[in-house]
Order: C-alpha cells, then structure tokens, then sequence
C-alpha cells in the first residue's frame, strides 16, 4: 500500500511559479514515481480540472495509474468513463520536481486559481490539493455545513467500514 500524504502548509511562490514542495511530501511523490532515482527529478500529475475548480490536485505517478486502471475497468464508451478520461488526463498534465526540491508552476495554472505569493497545500490522502489561501477558507463552508448535523462528540470514524466478525459469531 502506497504511504498517503499528511498534514497541511502554506508554502511562497515566486514570480517565475517556483514554489518548494515540502521534504514530507516530496518523499511521498519520490515512492510514488517508479522511474525515480536521487539523480533526478521527480514526476508528479496536476490535475487542473474544469473552469469551476479554484484548487489544483497534485497526485504522484503511481496514484494517477491506479486511477487510470479502474477508469479502464469502466465501460467504453460509456459517459462516466469519457467524463473521468477527461478529468485525469484532458485536464491534466506531468510535471517535475526539481533536485532542489521545487516545482515550477505554470502561468496558466496559476492564474486558474489565483496564485500569487502564497500557496496552501492540504492532504487527502494519495494526493494533495493546491489552493490559492484566501479561496481554500472560502471553500471550507461547504464540508463544515455537513459536520454541523452532527453532535460534537461524533466520530466520523464511524463512517469507515467494520471489520468482518469472525465465521461463527455474530458482528
């Protein structure tokens, strides 16, 4: 099982879209590029998604090929299919980490969501959202409105599925 990413940073990003990609998630990427080695550069997927999305999604080699073999599994032909192709591969594109650990971001990328100085990263697991700060904050209120019909006291690890009870007893 591939490690997953953790935790959340602002990192700056300078005039020419060069912005370093923090040690913790940088060794993740370098596991999760099958062709890496120390003496170069580490290969990544954007996903820059449609119009609508004011994030950037950056996923290592390993996850967007695991992504693409069950979009393989999926009927062709078939709207889903054609709509994920699309997604993961029609608004996306390869980029590379540098041996000094910093990713150049394309302009166009940028002005997709409005980076200037300042970029947030936030982990979900086998990839990493990239947002502009003040549009990450806005962005919140969507995921705290379905928290909030829930008591304080709720775990939301309940929503993970229960182990298997062994044959002959009862779960």
């Amino acid at each position: 099982m591939a490690r997953k990413f953790r935790g959340s940073e602002e990192v700056k990003v300078d005039g020419k879209g060069r912005m370093s990609i923090p040690a913790r998630f940088r060794r993740i990427f370098e596991a999760g590029d099958p062709d890496w080695n120390p003496s170069e550069r580490v290969r990544m997927i954007v996903v820059y998604g449609p119009d609508s999305w004011q994030k950037l999604e950056f996923y290592t080699v390993e996850a967007a090929e695991q992504i693409d073999e069950e979009i393989d599994r999926l009927p062709r032909g078939s709207q889903e299919r054609l709509w994920l192709e699309t997604l993961m591969n029609g608004l996306a594109t390869e980029a590379e980490i540098d041996t000094d650990g910093r990713l150049v971001l394309p302009q166009k990328l940028r002005d997709k969501i409005g980076l200037d100085n300042e970029a947030f990263f936030t982990s979900k697991g086998d990839f990493i959202e990239v947002w502009n700060p003040e549009s990450y904050s806005a962005s919140s209120g969507s995921l705290e409105a379905f928290m909030s019909q829930f008591p304080d006291d709720f775990d939301p690890r309940s929503f993970l599925a229960k182990p298997a009870a062994p044959e002959g007893t009862e779960g």
